[in-house]
């Protein structure tokens, strides 16, 4: 058992480092098609990324991914300058959480107009934060479908789960979702749990999985695009730690001893395990140590 504990250690810090030494090669910005497209574009700041479309009537933009870099979204726009001059339509904020959203104001001045799930547009109008413009338009639980220059973009709401404001994205021609956080592609979970929904965020998964999609882009560079077969990952990954924290939770071991207890060596080859497990063990402990 002591010799599988150490072969998993040193694939962990094996993996680590191999991630850590790509990230440091890769410049701090960075924009690329879509392999198979036409006219999608992931654009890359550090260690976020957003989608944009490319149409002849104009572009459709995604997450400003400018939080603590205060000309990250006027740079966003300058790659988007660089590919087309057409206008720049519209920007739509994937959830309210601000490492993806905040940076929307060369967008504004570029004069699109900004979207949002409603339960954003509530959250913003109260923080009031100044590197994130209010939405132009809520979009409500029922969605919204965007169409432009012959490029068809649907926004989805499915429910709780990484945030209550998150927006699925679908390309139905090109056969691509644009999913931020909810779906990171195979690796654990990160820090961001802070107001995960546990048990809700397995029923937006399957809903996701039921859409007709073939490449998941996802809001964090993991390498490579997702597949249906990653997002089965995910939310088994999700399933099997509420199932483990479920029985430490509810034998009243809630915080510190569950937190010791718990473990997922199922999984503790994916990248990010190390560092995402403590974070999934209290958000779960929330959940089945206090209801919560």
């Amino acid at each position: 058992m002591q010799a599988l504990h150490a072969i998993l250690a040193a694939a962990i810090l094996i993996g680590g480092a191999q991630i850590a030494a790509a990230q440091q090669q890769r410049p701090q910005i960075e924009t690329t098609k879509v392999e198979g497209t036409d006219n999608v574009y992931i654009f890359r700041n550090g260690n976020h990324q957003a989608m944009f479309v490319v149409t002849k009537d104009g572009v459709i933009a995604t997450d400003p991914v400018a939080y603590g870099r205060p000309t990250g979204g006027q740079t966003y726009v300058d790659e988007i300058r660089k590919i087309t001059k057409a206008p720049i339509k519209y920007l739509i904020y994937s959830h309210h959480h601000f490492d993806h959203i905040a940076g929307g104001q060369a967008f504004k001045d570029a004069g699109a107009r900004i979207l949002a799930h409603q339960r954003a547009t509530q959250r913003l109008k109260v923080l009031k934060d100044p590197h994130t413009p209010l939405p132009d338009e809520s979009v409500s639980n029922s969605g919204k479908t965007i169409k432009l220059g012959g490029t068809i973009l649907e926004l989805k709401y499915v429910g709780l789960n990484h945030s209550d404001s998150t927006l699925v994205m679908r390309l139905p021609k090109e056969k691509l979702v644009f999913v931020v956080d909810l779906l990171p592609v195979a690796r654990m979970p990160a820090r961001g749990m802070i107001d995960f929904y546990p048990l809700e965020a397995e029923d937006s998964i399957k809903k996701i999985l039921a859409m007709d999609w073939e490449r998941l882009i996802p809001g964090h560079p993991d390498g490579r695009l997702g597949t249906k077969k990653d997002v089965q990952q995910q939310l088994e990954l999700l399933q099997d730690a509420s199932a483990e924290m479920k029985k430490l939770g509810q034998g009243g071991k809630c915080w510190d001893t569950a937190e010791k207890e718990f473990q997922l060596p199922k999984y503790a080859t994916l990248p990010g395990y190390a560092n995402g497990l403590p974070f999934m063990a209290r958000r779960y402990c929330g959940l089945w140590g206090r209801g919560t």
